[in-house]
This record gives C-alpha cells, structure tokens and sequence, in this order.
C-alpha cells in the first residue's frame, strides 16, 4: 500500500504548525514566562496546532481517529475565554473561517476516542494518527528545542511520520551557536527516512552514523532529570564507550539527531522517581520510525519493539533506548548488568 498522499498531507500539516508556532514564540514568550511559571504561550501554541493538525487531517481522512494530547475542555470554560480567542486568532490566520466554536471542535477531534481509551479496556483502532502540537515544553518557552510529531499507526506499526524541528540546525552540528534552524523529518515504512529545512522541498536522505563516523558519535538525553535515569544513562553510555558528556536536548529532536547521524546513541530510562510512569505513543511514534528507516534501531531497555497499539500509553514497554544499530546490542547487555 502507498502512503504517499499519507505523507504529504502530513507534512503539509506540520509545517504549517512550525508557523503557528515561530509567530507564538515571537509576539508572546518573555524572559519573565518560565520564571514566572507562566506556561500561557505553550498552551495556546499546544491548542492551536492541535486544532490546526486535526482539521487538516479530517479534511482529508475523514474516518481517522486521531490520538493528540490536548482536549478543549479547559478552552471551554468561561474563565479562559481570552485564551480561546487567543487561539482562535491564531488558527485563523491558516483558515480565515474558523471560529471558537469550531476551534474546540477541531482540538477535541484529536481526542482520539476508542485508540486512546484501549489501555483501559476499549478497542484500539486499526488505523489512527497521534499528534504531539508541543513536543518540548520548556524548550519552546527558552527558543530552545521543541517538536511537533505527526505519525500515522496501523496495526501497532507507524507507517508515517512527519517530526518539525524549528530550533535544529540545519546542518549536522548539534552545538553550532549561528546558522540556519528548522528541519522537517519525514519517513514512510521500509522506504526510508529524509530530511528539510523547515520550508523547503528538496529532501534529502539521511542515514544514522557509521564506524568511520566514530568522531562524531555522541549521546544524547533529556534536559529534564525527571524525564529519566541520568546517573544509570549515563553510566551505561560510559560502559560502551561514550565518554563525552551527554549532550542535552528537549523533545523528540534528539530522535532527529540519531537519524542524522549527529548523535549515535539516546537513552531515557524510567526515573526511580516515578515507578508506575508508562511513556505516551506521542512522545515516540514519529521519531522511533524516522530512526529506524534511518538504518537504526529503536527497543524498550528489554530490547523489545515499542508497543504503539495498547492505546495512548506503552503499558508493555519500559523505557526506551534509540541507537544508530551498531552500538544497540551492547547497550541493552550493559543495561542488563546494570540492573541486576
């Protein structure tokens, strides 16, 4: 089956919530917002592109489910009618007709009904997307790393995947301070990944890294602690050879950076702090594809496939190790000592 019309409605979408997006960074996010704990410009860039992603989607997948991480219930209330008509003037710069009305409507299209309940018993559906608007929280309030990640899932597999990345440099080099950012990630199932910057047409190719790439192969991790087991990364990352610091990165751009060969390996391990956390099909569908039709390999720490069909949380996994595939098995064999 093609997935080519899949693909490019994706991208469409995805590129056009990069926009919506680069506008809320810059005519709403201060300095003062992260200090003052004021997470308003993520949200309405979160609502927004939800709505945004969803309409476009059901315009042209009328029948699709689609599985997002926002609802527009907190919209909905009177208290926050600013903010609705905050977001609504946002979505209407892409369609001059939309109103609030429809606005909640097209976010709560992305409820994903039957396909996010199924962890809770429901039947998950044969084929849904899932959408993460903001992949990134605190990197989109600091200009730093943020995504938007679009996959579409049949039968447990991704098929599809589109994954913005507007603060990446364009150009392999994790670390550059000046140049172009913003790169659009794309892959179809066992046709391969490729690479954009955010805006153009011409795609290239990309590989993860080789043996003859050795100085250039880095590891990368969350910013956030919470987000893992940075003293276990860590040391399983010395323990195959990585002796570089990490390099940290928020959102699912550190799946872009092993698909391009700027990193080899990324690792988040489940916290000591939070046990019972299972990690969202958002969070890793889009990336994990791109990896792997990149030539690399994604696994839970078992090195088992990640599960994308028990609903919106990977019930059946724990934690998640991304590699460029040469380095995988012995990772997961450290992991295993490790633990024991």
């Amino acid at each position: 089956m093609s997935y080519w019309r899949e693909k490019e409605i994706a991208i469409q979408a995805v590129t056009r919530a990069t926009v919506l997006c680069e506008a809320v960074q810059a005519e709403m996010t201060r300095v003062e917002s992260l200090k003052k704990g004021d997470r308003s410009p993520v949200t309405i860039a979160d609502f927004g592109v939800q709505a945004l992603i969803c309409r476009l989607l059901k315009d042209a997948f009328p029948q699709d489910p689609i599985v997002g991480e926002e609802d527009a219930q907190t919209l909905r209330d009177p208290t926050n009618a600013a903010m609705l008509a905050q977001v609504t003037g946002y979505v209407q710069r892409f369609f001059a007709s939309a109103t609030p009305a429809s606005v909640c409507r097209w976010i709560d299209a992305g409820s994903g009904g039957a396909a996010k309940d199924a962890g809770s018993g429901g039947a998950v559906a044969e084929r849904f997307w899932t959408l993460d608007p903001i992949d990134g929280t605190k990197g989109f309030l600091r200009n730093d790393q943020y995504a938007v990640a679009l996959a579409l899932i049949e039968h447990g597999e991704t098929k599809v995947a589109v994954l913005g990345c507007p603060a990446l440099p364009s150009r392999l080099g994790l670390e550059q301070a000046e140049g172009d950012r913003g790169v659009l990630f794309t892959a179809i199932r066992e046709e391969g990944a490729e690479m954009a910057s955010l805006g153009d047409e011409d795609f290239e190719r990309i590989h993860v890294s080789q043996p003859n790439d050795r100085d250039r192969w880095r590891f990368v991790e969350s910013v956030e602690a919470s987000h893992g087991n940075p003293v276990l990364q860590e040391a399983v990352a010395q323990a195959v050879g990585f002796v570089s610091p990490p390099l940290k990165l928020d959102s699912q751009a550190k799946y872009g950076a092993v698909a391009r060969g700027d990193a080899a390996l990324y690792l988040r391990l489940p916290s000591p702090q939070t046990p019972g956390y299972r990690e969202k099909i958002w969070d890793h569908a889009a990336g994990a594809l791109i990896v792997e039709e990149a030539g690399g390999r994604v696994t839970d720490m078992h090195g088992k496939r990640l599960n994308l069909a028990a609903g919106h949380r990977m019930e059946n996994n724990r934690g998640v190790v991304v590699s460029n595939g040469i380095v995988h098995t012995a990772v997961l064999q450290a992991l295993k000592i490790a633990v024991e």
